[in-house]
């Protein structure tokens, strides 16, 4: 079966980008797994600040600000963001500060709105309410709506085993069945270098990283319901209410291949440790622990574009972190390419984004 784009990933880099493909054509999205928003997307920690990331992704971020308030009803809700630090840490604080766009307040005020925060060892604390939890399944389920609204189709559990080329087309084999089509995008996140190099395309050099995170009861029996997010400077640790209960995560960059990742005790227990000092309640039980994989490109930027030893091969790869974040900007910025258009963003990111920059 012919379709004018298929899409190999069902997170939300291929489900966002397949919603905006609709408009141009028919489009089929494969996912590997059963379900979509299986691996990293499923595992996120679901929180939009513009002003988290690399300057290319702050640009993504802020791009896709009016989507995440007002589309479809807008997907955030209320949260916050607290920077906390030791005394030994002035210096990467100060650093988050600025690059963040915190406000400073006593040990005091932040212990107003977290009293759990151990004034013996904070030293330095900022916030801001700019920072919002996004609903990341409501988030992936517009998307898909509004592809299948276009008469696009999903097909999970449809393994990709094997890419040719057929004349013109790409020749697709995911499962028993082969699809043909003139636009191969791939967004399959820690696999994106495997099937550029089934496609015989050149790899970029993705690194998946793995990141863990625990979840324990509300600290102390408190209500967190509107506590803020909290980070150890310099991204040390960070912990987030969730359904009643905290996560923790000792937020580790550790290099994995592309596999169903599971968290790591041991890393969990440093990561734990990293936080304990900067609270008053004793972690005692973890009730459940997972990890993603965050994937990112040689220079840490999301990879937007066509491929350059092959135009019809679109990147929608290396989101790192930043995959809901950045999503609805991203995925406009690949249907604008795709399509011909001048894109709404400027022209330095544009080549920011693109897997041309790779190309010596």
């Amino acid at each position: 079966m012919h379709h004018d784009f298929i899409i190999i990933g069902g997170g939300i880099a291929g489900t966002s980008t397949a919603a905006r493909l609709s408009h141009l054509g028919s489009t089929l999205l494969l996912e590997a797994e059963s379900a979509l928003a299986y691996h990293a997307s499923g595992r996120s920690a679901a929180l939009f600040e513009a002003n988290y990331g690399h300057p290319v992704t702050v640009a993504l971020n802020k791009a896709s600000a009016a989507y995440h308030h007002t589309a479809h009803g807008g997907v955030l809700s209320p949260r916050g963001l607290m920077i906390l630090a030791a005394a030994d840490q002035a210096d990467t604080f100060a650093h988050d500060v600025a690059t963040m766009g915190l406000d400073r307040l006593s040990v005091d005020d932040a212990r107003a709105m977290v009293p759990i925060l151990n004034p013996d060892h904070v030293a330095h604390a900022a916030h801001h309410e700019s920072a919002w939890d996004l609903d990341t399944d409501r988030m992936i389920q517009n998307f898909v709506t509004e592809m299948r609204g276009n008469g696009g189709t999903v097909r999970t559990g449809a393994a990709v085993t094997d890419i040719t080329r057929d004349g013109p087309h790409w020749q697709v084999t995911a499962g028993a069945e082969v699809f043909t089509t003139g636009t191969l995008v791939n967004a399959a996140g820690a696999w994106a270098d495997v099937i550029a190099t089934m496609a015989g395309v050149r790899p970029l050099g993705l690194t998946p990283l793995r990141r863990s995170m625990a979840r324990v009861p509300a600290p102390g029996g408190h209500d967190v319901t509107t506590w803020p997010m909290l980070i150890g400077a310099g991204e040390a640790w960070y912990a987030k209410p969730d359904a009643g209960a905290w996560l923790i995560s000792p937020a580790e960059e550790d290099p994995a291949e592309p596999h169903d990742a599971w968290a790591d005790d041991m890393v969990l227990a440093e990561g734990i440790a990293r936080y304990q000092p900067f609270v008053t309640t004793e972690v005692t039980r973890v009730t459940s622990t997972w990890a993603g994989l965050r994937t990112f490109s040689p220079d840490r930027c999301l990879v937007l574009g066509r491929a350059s030893d092959a135009a019809d091969f679109i990147w929608v790869a290396g989101q790192g972190g930043y995959g809901f974040q950045t999503a609805p900007a991203a995925s406009q910025l690949v249907a604008d390419l795709v399509a011909g258009r001048a894109p709404v963003l400027d022209a330095a990111t544009v080549a920011a984004l693109s897997p041309a920059r790779f190309v010596a």
